[in-house]
């Protein structure tokens, strides 16, 4: 898997980290990350679903 690198605020890292671990939602910072990137596409084809802007897949 590739590794990025990004700039977070550290006001949206101390948010992000209080879904973390054992007692949170994710196991890790990665986890969460990777789950928002997930959410965030579905929600941006959704959108363009109903601007019928949505390539169709051949």
């Amino acid at each position: 898997m590739p590794k990025i690198s990004v700039e977070i605020p550290q006001e949206l890292l101390d948010d992000l980290d209080d879904h973390v671990g054992d007692e949170g939602k994710f196991v890790n910072r990665s986890d969460a990350i990777r789950a928002s990137i997930r959410k965030t596409l579905d929600i941006l084809d959704e959108i363009d679903e109903r601007h019928d802007r949505l390539e169709e897949e051949p």
